[in-house]
């Protein structure tokens, strides 16, 4: 297996195949994403025109099979920022942890705790930043697309020393894959402090 650490405009030749890589993997509930690769193309253009982004690369014989991203949150979109702004918090003191996906067979093996040492640690050597911080979807325990092997990530989260923030929570729009419309998910935002 094979990590790799890709900053600003390094980042462009990977884009597309990173978005073919977040649409799979955010399917699966509890997103259950129907998104586009305009979309995601889009979206993850803004890692490649920030200079301080972090994209984390596993790849297996050299097929993109994971990857987790991540930027200052004041070059997220305002969504994110908001309700930190709302709470007289500066969003520029936040490292945002965008996006973790990887392929199910390559789960269990430790990737995604590298995901997160790698970009814990990256916010920690650019100094500026007080925190780290990502948000995940709100679903209902009874929602009818939860599989019965669904395992929340919560403790996973909490074991790599994240703490759910009560009072920052947002909404943003997608279209899940039995709905004809867009509509707005709850998102609420798990931080941890960066050492001084």
């Amino acid at each position: 297996m094979e990590i790799r650490l890709l900053h600003g405009a390094a980042i462009a030749p990977y884009i597309d195949e990173l978005a073919r890589l977040r649409l799979t993997v955010f399917r699966e509930f509890p997103y259950l994403h129907d998104g586009s690769l305009t979309h995601e193309v889009k979206h993850l253009a803004s890692y490649a025109e920030s200079g301080r982004s972090l994209v984390v690369l596993a790849l297996d014989g050299g097929q993109l099979v994971g990857a987790a991203t991540g930027l200052p949150l004041v070059d997220e979109v305002a969504e994110f920022q908001q309700p930190f702004l709302s709470q007289g918090r500066d969003p520029a003191s936040v490292y945002y942890f965008g996006g973790s996906v990887l392929l199910p067979a390559y789960r269990g093996q430790g990737l995604g705790v590298r995901f997160f040492i790698e970009r814990e640690s990256y916010a920690h050597k650019l100094v500026e930043f007080e925190a780290c911080a990502f948000c995940a979807v709100e679903r209902p325990a009874g929602h009818p697309q939860r599989p019965v092997d669904y395992k929340p990530l919560q403790g996973f989260w909490r074991n790599r020393g994240f703490l759910q923030e009560p009072s920052l929570r947002t909404t943003y729009r997608w279209r899940d894959l039995d709905q004809p419309t867009h509509s707005a998910k709850i998102m609420s935002f798990w931080l941890k402090p960066l050492p001084l």
